[in-house]
């Protein structure tokens, strides 16, 4: 493992090392354990569902699909839910992004982005347009600007996005 790997079970803390251990044991996404470890890491794991700061009802790591109040979830609901959010990013990166002919590590921060903000937004994106000319270098230093929410700076994004920036250019210079 490359960094550190929050962990916990108290107060309907899960574990997200464990979380990424069973979602790489199916072996159904592509998404490098970096890639990983910077989603499950930024947006933490919580057991029991709870309001994230735009507001939306939210479980497990960073899913808001399905969510029901006072459900909590255990490890392979949680697993699954990430699974299927992970795919769903890559769907994405894949047909908008050119993801098939991305390297691993730009592919995994261009699936990191697109699990925090959306298809619809990052489809759209100039960051996905310079993926799809193949101007890898220019499409990650994109990354940075991405770090606003509900119009106002987020710290946490600020160091999210630099984690992301560094993996995406990773092997490309």
């Amino acid at each position: 493992m490359s960094g550190k790997i929050k962990t916990g079970l108290a107060g309907g803390i899960c574990s997200v090392a464990v979380i990424i251990g069973l979602v790489i044991d199916k072996g159904q996404v592509r998404t490098n354990q970096r890639g990983l470890e910077l989603i499950g890491n930024a947006e933490g794991c919580r057991r029991d569902p709870y309001h994230c700061p735009a507001g939306i009802l939210t479980d497990g790591i960073g899913n808001t699909h399905g969510v029901k109040p006072g459900a909590r979830k255990t490890d392979k609901q949680i697993a699954a839910d990430w699974q299927k959010n992970i795919l769903d990013a890559e769907r994405c990166v894949n047909r908008y992004a050119n993801g098939a002919k991305l390297p691993e590590n730009t592919f995994s921060a261009a699936v990191e982005i697109t699990f925090n903000v959306g298809c619809p937004t990052m489809q759209k994106s100039t960051m996905f347009r310079l993926f799809r000319q193949g101007k890898l270098v220019a499409a990650c230093n994109e990354l940075p600007r991405w770090v606003y929410a509900n119009g106002k700076k987020l710290n946490g994004l600020v160091t999210r996005r630099a984690e992301s920036e560094a993996l995406c250019l990773e092997g490309l210079k």
